[in-house]
């Protein structure tokens, strides 16, 4: 039988040195505290919403601001980092979006049973810190997209425990704040739970309904910033954007054909993702059929959604990551990894080191991912009864000839 264990593996399963964890701390905590340093705003994503929780205190329409994209029941949550001191925000926001992405790690790492305090929870994290440039990218900005790479395994987890409803109630809490998770409903659309798709359209909406009626400008979101996100934001944030519909007409295709081009790839994403819950067993889902669906929703929105940056690619990498000691799972082919290059910090690419190009490695980086993803959802997966591997195939014997004494 086919456990999938291997010398590797069984490294790795142990538990981590001491050595080990205090490094993964030092890095996490020097992260913090260079954040900290270079500002008082927690990060330039995150002091676009305190400016919008201080427009609001002060009487102002938070949407004033175009470059704020999020649902008002944003605006409410960041009110007390408003009316803390700067000295304190400085350092608690980097903090805050260090835990949650740890936090997303760990809950990563539960759906396929690895342990906490295992090698590879310790080593797959400090890879992700120092390997991988998003994380960084989203520490230093303080986006709120930390709410839904911290959001998104958790409510995977509930559904690989059979908790439905709880699962929605989760993605319903990450789409009040952003609504990046968004894609994720289709899950609950594939697998007919009705209450968990309920739940997790009815928070939000219940959420924004009531922070709307707190403001100045009810309808702010609708007037303003849907306008903004259908016209595909501006210059600015547009050198930013990862998503072919954006990346392409930099390189001199025609807007209207990559736009197509991006809706197709989309519509394609989610009709593997379609195909991939489908090909599993009855009962309740296997762990990577409801991470790969999971996944492919998510990478088919990123290819089309506007804006598409960098560090959304920490909603869906380490929960392909956690999965690389489960045989057959989409991190373990060379693709995976040949689609992280162009993300390793410290490395310099002719032509690409300038900020505003840097879109262009991310949008390798998002489609060959999303190709990678899509070829595992597609693959024939063999029949699977009570979570055992399939067994090993077993090697013809050559038959054996009798000779006869003559012959010598």
């Amino acid at each position: 039988m086919n456990t999938g264990k291997t010398a590797v593996s069984g490294w790795l399963s142990r538990p981590a040195e001491w050595q080990a964890r205090w490094v993964l701390g030092a890095v996490l905590v020097a992260g913090v505290i260079r954040v900290g340093l270079a500002g008082p705003g927690g990060g330039m994503d995150n002091a676009i919403v305190v400016r919008a929780a201080d427009a609001w205190l002060a009487g102002r329409s938070p949407y004033a601001d175009r470059h704020f994209l999020y649902l008002p029941g944003a605006v409410l949550a960041a009110v007390p980092q408003a009316v803390l001191p700067a000295d304190v925000v400085r350092y608690l926001v980097p903090a805050g979006v260090s835990a949650g992405l740890v936090f997303g790690w760990a809950c990563a790492l539960r759906i396929h049973g690895v342990a906490w305090r295992s090698r590879f929870a310790v080593y797959g994290l400090l890879a992700l810190a120092v390997g991988f440039a998003p994380f960084g990218h989203l520490v230093q900005l303080g986006n709120w997209t930390v709410a839904s790479a911290a959001a998104l395994p958790l409510a995977l987890l509930l559904v690989c425990r059979g908790r439905w409803v709880a699962a929605g109630l989760v993605i319903g809490a990450a789409v009040a704040v952003k609504p990046l998770l968004v894609p994720v409903v289709l899950l609950f659309v594939f697998a007919r739970r009705w209450r968990a798709l309920g739940a997790a359209v009815l928070v939000p909406a219940a959420v924004s309904a009531g922070a709307a009626l707190a403001l100045p400008d009810p309808a702010g979101f609708v007037t303003r910033t849907l306008p903004f996100l259908l016209r595909g934001g501006d210059t600015f944030v547009r050198l930013y954007e990862a998503s072919p519909g954006a990346v392409l007409p930099r390189l001199g295709v025609p807007q209207g054909a990559a736009s197509l081009l991006a809706f197709a790839a989309a519509g394609a994403g989610v009709w593997c993702a379609w195909r991939r819950w489908g090909s599993g067993g009855p009962g309740e889902p296997r762990e990577s059929r409801v991470v790969e669906t999971a996944v492919m929703l998510m990478l088919a929105a990123f290819l089309v959604s506007r804006p598409s940056y960098d560090h959304y690619l920490l909603v869906v990498v380490p929960l392909l990551l956690a999965g690389v000691l489960v045989p057959g799972a989409a991190a373990r082919g060379k693709w995976f990894w040949l689609a992280l290059v162009p993300q390793i910090p410290g490395f310099t690419w002719p032509w690409l080191e300038p900020g505003t190009r840097r879109a262009f490695k991310d949008s390798v980086t998002l489609c060959v991912l999303a190709c990678t993803v899509a070829r595992s959802c597609l693959r024939p997966t063999a029949a699977v009864v009570d979570g055992a591997e399939p067994p090993e195939p077993v090697e013809p014997v050559e038959p054996v000839v009798p000779v006869s004494r003559s012959a010598f």
